[in-house]
């Protein structure tokens, strides 16, 4: 613990956001949304000179489509810095990206009670 006007040392694990991104600004939401779906493209190979942080969303996104948010989440960075490192990737050609599903449309009220009659008529 540190006293007053004292400060944390830095450790190996601690790295500015604009040293990752080379102080590029953040990219609009409206390309990679939160929820929006990234997967490696491919046939594609890793870039010689990759980051520890490309490295590691080539790792994350290798098995099958993530959400923006959950590849934040498992680097352990914030959302505007994996948008922008997911961007590069797109842009390069090395991801793909799938928008989210459509929010569900409400269903009518008759629908819903045939659907609890069947049910209760199965389950009794």
């Amino acid at each position: 613990m540190t006293t007053p006007g004292e400060e944390d040392p830095v450790t190996s694990n601690f790295v500015r956001s604009y040293v990752i991104t080379g102080g590029r600004p953040m990219p609009s939401a409206d390309g990679l949304a939160l929820h929006t779906l990234v997967t490696l493209a491919p046939d594609r190979e890793m870039p010689r000179q990759a980051s520890p942080e490309v490295r590691a969303i080539w790792e994350l996104c290798a098995p099958g489509y993530l959400a923006v948010a959950e590849v934040a989440g498992r680097l352990g960075l914030p959302v505007g810095v994996t948008r922008l490192l997911l961007s590069d990737l797109f842009e390069q050609g090395h991801l793909l990206r799938r928008a989210a599903p459509p929010p569900a449309q409400a269903v009518d009220r008759e629908t819903i009670e045939k659907v609890l009659h069947g049910l209760e008529s199965h389950f009794g």
